[in-house]
Order: C-alpha cells, then sequence, then structure tokens
C-alpha cells in the first residue's frame, strides 16, 4: 500500500476538485473487481485529505461489514495486519459512529472520537486502539447512498494530517471533496459488487461439479495471485497506477483458473483416489477447456482469464502441460507437446501456479489431508527453478505473513469442508 503524503500546502478550488473528481471517476468505472475498486476508493479519498487511514463498511444482512481497510501506521510495515480486520462485523444500530451514519443517511464530522457529545447519541470503541496501541482522533463518516437513495455502505476516513504530520480536523474542502465523490463511488460499487456475484455464480456451478473447487479456494487463489504480483512488481519499479489496474484483471482471472472443469466428467472431478494415466490425460484438458472458454478476448479480463486457464500448469522447466499446442479451440484431446518453459509462460501463469500448488499443498482434499506447514515451505523452495519461476517464489516468501493471513481470513466453511 503506498503511503500518503500531506497534500495541505496547496488548497483548490471548486473548479479543480471537480476536475479532478471527473478523472478519478473515470478511473473508478473502469475497474471490475470489488476489492481493488474499495482500495482506489480509499487510496484517493486519503490522498486528497492528507487521511493517515480509512475503512469502508458494506451492509449485509442488518449489519456491517469491514470490507476494506487502509491505515499508514498500522499496515504501512506489516501489511499483513489488514486482514486481521476484514469481515469484522459491527451492528447496524445508532450506537456506533458507523451505524449511526448508515441509518441516518447523513455525514457525521468529529475533530477528536474520544470527546463526543452526547447529542450525537452515538460513541466511538476504543477498544481497536487500546489492542493496536494506535490513537483514531478526527474523523468523517460518510453514507454510501445508491441512485435509489439507500446506503449501501459507510465510508469513514481518519486522522487528517497537516504539512507537519500533526492530526488535525477535517477541512471544509475536505468535507467538499468527500461528498461529491461519495456519490459517484456508491455507482462504481455497486456494478463491481454485481461482477463479482456474477463471477462467484459462475464458480458455483464449478464448485456443484468439483469438491477442490470451493468458495474459500477461489477467494485464496484471487487474493494471494494478486498480493505476490504486488510485490513482484514493486520490486520492477512498476508504476502504482499501473499495478493497480493490473491487479483488477488478475484477481478475477486467476479466481477462474480452473472454469473449464466443467467440462470434465464427475467420475473423474470427484474421485477420491489418484488418477491413472488415461484419467489424467482427460484432467489436462480442463486447461484448454478454460482457454476456450474465455477464448473470444473480447476484452482484456477475458484475454487475462484464458491465458491463466491455459497456463497455470505449465512448468518453468518445460516439462508442464498442455504445452505449446495447435488447434487448442478444436483439438478432441491432449496430444503429446513440449511445455512452454521459464519467459515463455506468461507472468499470470506463473503466479497462479505457485498460489495453487502452495494452496493444494497445504489444504485438505478428498483424496488427500493437508500437509505440514513446514513440508509445504520446503516443496516450495526446491522446486523453485524447476516447477516455479525463482523470482515468483522469492516474491511469494518475502510476502508469506500476508500469505497466511489470507488463509487464515478465506478459510474453509466446516460444512464445505473439501
Amino acid at each position: 500500500m503506498k503511503k500518503v503524503v500531506s497534500r495541505r500546502t496547496k488548497r483548490k478550488t471548486d473548479k479543480e476538485i471537480f476536475k479532478e473528481i471527473l478523472k478519478i471517476s473515470e478511473d473508478m468505472h473502469n475497474i471490475a473487481d470489488i476489492d481493488i475498486l474499495l482500495d482506489k476508493i480509499l487510496y484517493e479519498v486519503r490522498r486528497f485529505t492528507s487521511a493517515e487511514g480509512g475503512t469502508i463498511f458494506m451492509v449485509e444482512d442488518n449489519s456491517l461489514r469491514m470490507s476494506y481497510t487502509q491505515n499508514d501506521i498500522l499496515f504501512d510495515e506489516n501489511p499483513a495486519n489488514r486482514y486481521k480486520y476484514l469481515n469484522k462485523v459491527v451492528p447496524l444500530d445508532p450506537k456506533s459512529i458507523a451505524g449511526a451514519t448508515a441509518i441516518r443517511g447523513q455525514v457525521l464530522e468529529f475533530k477528536d472520537v474520544y470527546k463526543i457529545g452526547s447529542s450525537c447519541g452515538c460513541g466511538f470503541n476504543k477498544q481497536f486502539d487500546m489492542d493496536s496501541g494506535y490513537r483514531t482522533k478526527s474523523m468523517i463518516s460518510i453514507p454510501l447512498k445508491s441512485a435509489r437513495n439507500k446506503v449501501i455502505g459507510v465510508m469513514q476516513i481518519i486522522n487528517a494530517k497537516d504539512e507537519n504530520g500533526k492530526v488535525v480536523p477535517f477541512s471544509d474542502q475536505d468535507k467538499l471533496f468527500i461528498s461529491y465523490f461519495a456519490n459517484d463511488a456508491t455507482v462504481a460499487i455497486e456494478k463491481a459488487k454485481s461482477t463479482r456475484a456474477m463471477v462467484l455464480r459462475m464458480l458455483r456451478m464449478v464448485e456443484f461439479r468439483d469438491p477442490k473447487e470451493t468458495g474459500g479456494h477461489v477467494n485464496r487463489m484471487g487474493t494471494y495471485a494478486v498480493e505476490i504480483y504486488q510485490r513482484w512488481a514493486e520490486k520492477r519499479g512498476f508504476p502504482v497506477e499501473l499495478i493497480r489496474r493490473y491487479k483488477d484483471k488478475l484477481r478475477i482471472a486467476a479466481m477462474l483458473h480452473d472454469a473449464g472443469k466443467g467440462a470434465i466428467s464427475d467420475q473423474i472431478l470427484k474421485k477420491p483416489a489418484k488418477l491413472d494415466v488415461d484419467e489424467f490425460n482427460i484432467m489436462k484438458m480442463h486447461t484448454i477447456f478454460g482457454y476456450r472458454l474465455f477464448s473470444g478476448k473480447d476484452s482484456e479480463l477475458d484475454a487475462m482469464s484464458a491465458e491463466i486457464a491455459l497456463s497455470h500448469h505449465e512448468k518453468w522447466d518445460g516439462t508442464g502441460y498442455p504445452g505449446k499446442m495447435e488447434g487448442m479451440l478444436t483439438s478432441a484431446c491432449i496430444v503429446p507437446a513440449a511445455g512452454k518453459k521459464d519467459m515463455e509462460i506468461p507472468i499470470t501463469g506463473r503466479i497462479v501456479a505457485v498460489a495453487d500448488v502452495y494452496d493444494a499443498l497445504i489444504s485438505k482434499r478428498v483424496y488427500k489431508d493437508a500437509w505440514d506447514e513446514g513440508r509445504v515451505l520446503e516443496y516450495m523452495k526446491v522446486s523453485a527453478g524447476s516447477h516455479f519461476d525463482p523470482e515468483v517464489v522469492e516474491s511469494f516468501f518475502e510476502i508469506y505473513d500476508v500469505i497466511k493471513a489470507i488463509r487464515e481470513q478465506y478459510k474453509e466453511d466446516p460444512e464445505n469442508k473439501s
């Protein structure tokens, strides 16, 4: 997460604010994945207001779920900490600041949340600060309203800072920007939520067929992939906005990596034992079926989904599959072909290969018990340079605390454990 730098030395006119909002809004509406969108929204609001942190809650089942959070102090040194707070639930009642914001549908502003007067009727829960050693002070809490004037969530921005790094109250200009911005952000959020729901419905169909393709697995795959990519790209000095745009497509495409399994028979998918040679050759076809599913390439997302479906079982040393196939859109079966190797494999496939094997080894399956963590990590290390791109494995280990936090965040539902 890129740290926000204070911009308070230069205040902007309403015209300049509106022009900036239009540019950011255009960028927002081109983002398909809900998590990448929420990251973008918080970053831009914090950048404009020079705020230390922020959280977006989404209304779900008469409660508020913490869906995304950023904080320069708490998460800059240890990004894994962010995953500890995601999906925490706040009751939708007027006693909390977030609840009061949602129920009233009004912006609430506080110079110091520890000194809220009784007239507000709500209060700040200090437990978070006590547990983390943090000090929340100034805050703006904004309802996210749909075009039908329905509150779908709440955005809280905390601890505005001046040019000297001192926490100060939010300015009138900050409130003006956030009010403008929140309305358009809500439209983008609703669109991205619909996209996520559609992707998950599609993956649910695969889950009905394959007991391995659980909701937990596909969410872990998407999140592992973007975090590994983030580290890999940052080390190469890629621009922040380029990384964000790439992650948007990567997260969804990585979730769809095994969509081609929907064309494989139940006899093979649900076999509670190791596949024989003939069965495994049929199973290999899921890479080509997945490629065919997205091969229209009508969009960047389709193109990346096809690329990942086809390449995530290739190996760095060229011994993977399906290899350099001809006629992939028409062939009825796998014909032996030389595998792609090292840089012939797209970076998306190299990253998803690491994420997929790690998750498969450390998770329980119908045909195997979970491996011990130490054994899994040793396999990942020794397989760098043969199965995996060594630089991707290096990035994986450099953020392994984040990987573990993701695994904990997206644990399997005990009632739907594979």
